[in-house]
């Protein structure tokens, strides 16, 4: 109930749920007492089916008080736990209570393993075979949404299995992208690059720089407005690891590929964010996963 904003809301979820319990309670009592007079054969004169009539027999005490102890319960329920709108229950049960506290025992019996793992170095672990097999799972769990089952990611995702890296794929780097996450943003280029023919001439520009199939006569001419471009991608469009600046010489791209992509990549910019791991997994988890990302681009001695 802490996601409300208002106290209104917690208020009428009170009301409600003490008018339906007390509705209930109302509903058995005036059940209870009405009578109806029978007839010579006992029966209330309703009549289904030509012949079947319903007989006047009073309702079995056990179902009463049955019904009169569930209404307690929920009443004690309600005083104990959560549910009447932002009171917390005496026992002040939360669900991340309980699962934090799931957690807790988890990683409590799983220290002994991961204390194994932490002793050996990154590139030591990625050829363990039982590290490896943790680190599927924390993969397969974690990060197989964004860059797939396989890591090779898709558009927008970067593949974690060639060694294009844009912040850098040495153990250490593994270790803080995971950890602190990323935030990637190009903004919009095309005020300071110039004309939207200006515009394509870059973009035939980089195409070139790769060797894709380009515009030689527009890439020549582009030459000089990418200019813009080289505060973060360096002069020859090598890149910058440090902040997270593409290579874009060596035709690997992440949001799409050709003049066209380009073009609205300058004109329009890009976002993109890597949420961070750190609240989510162990150093020592951390430690595992950054191992199994390592060794899918590099070949490791005893690794599959």
């Amino acid at each position: 109930m802490s996601d409300f904003n208002a106290n209104f809301w917690s208020v009428y979820v009170t009301t409600a749920t003490l008018v339906g319990i007390l509705a209930c309670l109302a509903l058995l009592w005036i059940t209870a007492r009405k009578k109806v007079a029978p007839s010579n054969d006992n029966t209330t004169g309703h009549v289904w089916d030509e012949d079947l009539r319903e007989a006047n027999n009073p309702m079995p005490r056990w179902w009463m008080w049955l019904f009169v102890m569930s209404i307690i319960f929920g009443l004690l329920y309600l005083v104990a736990y959560p549910g009447l709108g932002s009171y917390p229950g005496q026992l002040e049960w939360t669900t991340r209570g309980e699962h934090a506290a799931e957690m807790d025992r988890a990683q409590q019996q799983l220290a002994p393993l991961y204390a194994q793992f932490t002793a050996k170095k990154v590139e030591e672990l990625a050829g363990d075979a039982n590290a490896m097999a943790v680190g599927e799972r924390l993969f397969m769990n974690n990060c197989a949404q964004c860059h797939g089952s396989d890591a090779r990611g898709s558009k927008g995702f970067p593949n974690l299995t060639d060694t294009d890296w844009l912040h850098g794929g040495s153990p250490e780097k593994i270790v803080e992208t995971i950890t602190k996450g990323r935030r990637g943003q190009m903004p919009p280029m095309a005020a300071a690059v110039g004309t939207p023919d200006d515009v394509k001439n870059v973009a035939n520009y980089v195409l070139s720089l790769s060797k894709s199939p380009h515009d030689s006569v527009r890439a020549q001419l582009g030459r000089a407005s990418f200019t813009a471009c080289a505060a973060c991608h360096g002069v020859d469009g090598k890149g910058n690891q440090a902040i997270g600046a593409p290579n874009l010489t060596d035709d690997t791209w992440l949001h799409g590929w050709g003049e066209q992509a380009i073009v609205a990549m300058v004109n329009q910019g890009k976002i993109n964010e890597m949420p961070a791991q750190a609240g989510k997994l162990s150093e020592a988890q951390i430690h595992v996963l950054a191992a199994y990302v390592w060794g899918m681009s590099n070949k490791v001695q005893g690794k599959p």
